[in-house]
């Protein structure tokens, strides 16, 4: 069977791909939903957020980053444009929203979808020996696990 320029699998390596692509298209548009949110949020809580918004959307392009890129040492193309990530994304743009608890809601509802979809890669990961992204998804799963909670305990 053929093989990757880093040895794995190519068929495998493409079911893989196309999970990673979901988790890139959905990571864009929880990044965009971050930024809008940093741009408008107001009250009370506008300080704190402001800055959390802007840590997790910072956070967020390094993530969006690191998945491209594993997407492309697999060796297949990873999604580019907005067509491609609004098509292919579960989680939804956030428009219009103004209530700032609204927003941390959205944002802790995001990353449950992105922790979903980054278990999904992990375990498909797994079952084709691909350490290389096993490694990359677990520190992300448990970023966000903990992330989940802060905002849970925000929001009580």
């Amino acid at each position: 069977m053929k093989t990757n320029e880093i040895g794995l699998k190519i068929k495998e390596s493409k079911a893989l791909v196309e999970k990673l692509n979901d988790l890139l298209a959905n990571y864009e548009i929880y990044y965009q939903n971050l930024r809008n949110f940093h741009w408008n949020v107001t009250g009370p809580h506008f300080f704190e957020l402001h800055a959390k918004f802007e840590e997790l959307y910072n956070e967020a392009n390094v993530g969006i980053d690191e998945v491209a890129e594993r997407i492309l040492t697999l060796g297949i193309r990873p999604f580019s444009s907005f067509e491609e990530f609004i098509e292919n994304s579960v989680i939804q743009e956030a428009k219009l929203v103004t209530d700032a608890k609204e927003m941390v809601e959205i944002i802790r509802d995001n990353l449950n979808t992105l922790l979903n979809l980054e278990r999904e890669a992990l375990e498909t990961a797994a079952e084709q020996g691909d350490e290389g992204t096993v490694t990359l998804i677990s520190d992300y799963i448990t970023s966000k696990e903990k992330t989940v909670w802060m905002l849970s305990a925000y929001l009580k």
